[in-house]
């Protein structure tokens, strides 16, 4: 547990190193900070979910600036993963603060979904370009996976999102980029559907907090330290994608996800 005086600067340089490796493939970093946020600041439940929510509304923005700076906007993607993610997040708030599921069991199922997810990422390779006409396609449309059910798994995942305060990216951008979305494409569009879910989860949890006279607000200073730090991370993972083989975007990903799962059902077991 660290003193009040350390806290802002040590969530500040965490959160930077978190957005800087998660950024390239549209992972805002929600995810590996909650336990963070819990083990390391200290932050109390259940104001540790808005306050991770708090730090995707100040993070994201840095790396979806430089992404549109660089013509990378996701297209409809973004708007079909906005459209389910939105409502999602608003019905998880509403969950969190008035049933508080059991940490448990939520570990033990994000643990079962993540860790086969790394693992096949991790170790498979990127679909190869068959022709130009298939790249026209995918740059247009919403994905390989069908609109509808694209719209109901997003809504899930924000639901799951308004909850735990973990954000959307982190199970959408997997995913897409495992059905065969180029990571250039998914990145921009998971990370708008996580800003926009993220700030609708804070108003959320912030009139929950008020009319039900629960703790449910975030911890604004830590929130707001860890988004700076974000912020600047998020912006220069962006930058750097271009740079980086998309097989390596795909191993890191698959890598970071594969960790963030076995830590899940480790602890759902513990």
């Amino acid at each position: 547990m660290l003193g009040t005086g350390w806290t802002a600067a040590v969530a500040l340089v965490a959160a930077f190193g978190i957005a800087l490796v998660a950024s390239p493939a549209g992972i805002s970093g929600a995810v590996l900070l909650l336990p963070f946020q819990v083990s390391v600041l200290g932050t109390p439940s259940p104001s540790v979910t808005p306050t991770n929510l708090l730090y995707n509304v100040v993070a994201t923005p840095g790396a979806i600036y430089r992404y549109w700076r660089q013509g990378q906007t996701g297209g409809r993607l973004t708007a079909v993963l906005v459209a389910g993610t939105l409502p999602g997040v608003i019905v998880g708030s509403v969950i969190r603060v008035d049933l508080l599921p059991g940490p448990m069991v939520f570990d033990l199922v994000v643990g079962s979904v993540l860790a086969p997810l790394g693992s096949w990422l991790a170790c498979s390779r990127p679909p190869g370009v068959v022709s130009s006409v298939r790249d026209d396609r995918q740059a247009s449309s919403p994905g390989l996976i069908p609109v509808p059910a694209l719209i109901v798994l997003a809504a899930l995942v924000g639901c799951v999102g308004g909850i735990y305060g973990i954000g959307g990216g982190s199970v959408l951008a997997p995913i897409l980029t495992g059905a065969g979305r180029r990571p250039a494409e998914v990145a921009p569009a998971t990370l708008a559907a996580t800003f926009v879910t993220s700030v609708a989860g804070v108003v959320t949890f912030t009139i929950l907090s008020v009319h039900q006279h629960v703790s449910a607000a975030p911890d604004w200073t830590t929130g707001i330290a860890l988004g700076i730090g974000g912020l600047a991370g998020g912006y220069t993972g962006a930058r750097v994608q271009a740079r980086l083989p998309e097989l390596a975007i795909r191993r890191v990903m698959g890598l970071l996800v594969l960790a963030i799962g076995v830590r899940y059902l480790w602890s759902g077991l513990a």
